[in-house]
């Protein structure tokens, strides 16, 4: 079988990892890839811009005449983006099954009220909200209602575009910035205000097979993964400005039995009505971002697709075959596949490039020493924001030479071990033998006072 994965990122990196290990995998075409994806076994990085046979047309139309010329029988969308574009409807239509949900379903990440209305609708425990599409009027409800609040634009930002406002003169700042300046652009036309929720966050990653078909016989199948942690802040300590991920830990030790049936009861089957009521399409994975409280766990948003970095976490701990589970999936068989999972934990930091999250240079050769951890068992660098260097003649595994940065997020380490401790000294000496100038990683990933706590 031969798989087209779409994006660029750490995410895509360890879904390729992953995908390349089922015996079912003959080929996968990474577009358009990435460093690590570039040297990873069975893959093949292709540059959209680089292919003289595509005709025109949107973003989304461009990555199905990829699959068609290259013969491929799958693909797998990382990104958010091209499935708001409506890549997966894309896809389905040039006879290519494709996990990822259509643009319909999509909307439970690109439109934050639209995610809302749903969550309300169908029970799932969240933060009560209010959504405005005027700055004066959202403003008004701040002074009624009082801080803390958190504002969210309510399209794509990127991950710029939620606030956590201590004060009314802080919210009213950030109403104004995400609405008036056009920092995130049409992305804050419309806003929505939450409730502060106070508690530590956890990331629940599923695989979900539901079309109106499915719906009809009952055999709609939502699966959730491992519980995991990512840490946002730049810092130490949970420090510093909020980032795309600092790292991601999996299992939690203290995420109870009682708090996962929790969720799965306010959260995961209400989640799972919805989309059967809704008939929406959605064959792919979601992400469910949770706050845990006194009052239970609380959604505080889906994303539509895997987490960065919580999927170089998780996947490393599926002991199923990924391909046939994607299989399942698209064929609507994913109530008959058995998903089980390694016992032990993965703890994996995300080193970065100075500056990020403001300006970084980019262009910088990564070295790696020499000293075998990573070659030890279960230690595995995913690269992010890296590409071949073209200037070098150098080649090797990823992460090892002939790389250079091209972004803020450049790499993370992922490591198992049979304990915590284990994992966590792995990931940290194979973070060790990496080096790029101005590179920049936390050293508490995982560890007591690491997690963030509130609504961030």
């Amino acid at each position: 079988m031969k798989i087209l994965v779409v994006g660029s990122g750490g995410r895509e990196h360890a879904i390729c990892w992953k995908l390349a290990q089922s015996p079912l995998v003959s080929e996968i075409i990474c577009v358009p890839g990435n460093g690590g994806t570039a040297f990873e076994k069975k893959c093949r990085n292709i540059d959209p811009e680089q292919c003289t046979y595509l005709y025109s047309g949107g973003t989304a139309v461009l990555y199905p005449q990829i699959a068609v010329h290259e013969k491929c029988d799958l693909a797998v969308i990382g990104p958010e983006d091209p499935l708001a574009d409506g890549v997966a409807d894309a896809f389905w239509n040039a006879g290519i099954p494709c996990v990822g949900p259509k643009a319909q379903a999509a909307r439970l990440e690109a439109s934050k009220d639209a995610a809302k209305v749903f969550m309300h609708t169908y029970g799932v425990a969240c933060a009560e909200s209010r959504t405005f599409t005027d700055e004066n009027s959202a403003k008004d409800y701040i002074e009624r209602h009082g801080a803390s609040v958190v504002i969210k634009a309510d399209g794509l930002a990127g991950g710029k575009g939620v606030t956590v406002a201590a004060t009314v003169s802080e919210a009213h700042a950030a109403v104004t910035d995400i609405m008036d300046s056009g920092r995130v652009g049409t992305a804050g036309r419309k806003i929505v205000i939450e409730d502060y929720l106070e508690g530590v966050e956890m990331s629940v990653l599923a695989a979900v097979s539901v079309t109106p078909e499915s719906a009809e016989k009952g055999t709609a199948t939502i699966i959730p993964f491992l519980p995991a942690r990512d840490h946002k802040r730049l810092m130490d300590g949970a420090k510093g400005p909020n980032t795309g991920g600092m790292g991601a830990t999996a299992p939690l030790p203290d995420v109870t039995s009682d708090i996962m049936a929790r969720f799965d009861s306010d959260i995961l089957q209400p989640t799972l009505k919805g989309l059967i009521a809704e008939r929406l399409d959605y064959r792919g994975f979601i992400f469910f971002g949770v706050m845990i409280t006194g009052d239970g766990p609380k959604l505080l948003e889906y994303n539509v697709r895997l987490g960065d970095p919580e999927t170089q976490a998780v996947l490393p701990l599926m002991d199923s075959d990924f391909a046939a589970m994607c299989l399942s999936i698209v064929r609507g068989t994913l109530g008959e596949f058995s998903c089980t999972w390694k016992k032990g934990f993965v703890v994996a930091p995300v080193a970065v490039s100075g500056g990020y999250p403001g300006m970084y240079k980019k262009g910088l050769p990564i070295t790696v020493a020499d000293n075998g951890i990573l070659q030890a068992e279960g230690v595995k660098l995913f690269v992010a924001g890296a590409v071949p260097d073209r200037r070098s003649r150098k080649t090797g595994e990823s992460g090892k030479e002939g790389l250079v940065t091209s972004g803020g997020r450049v790499l993370s380490c992922s490591a198992f071990g049979s304990t915590f401790d284990e994992a966590w000294s792995k990931a940290y000496e194979a973070l060790g033998s990496v080096q790029f100038k101005g590179m920049f990683y936390r050293r508490d990933i995982g560890l007591p006072g690491a997690a963030e706590s509130g609504r961030l």
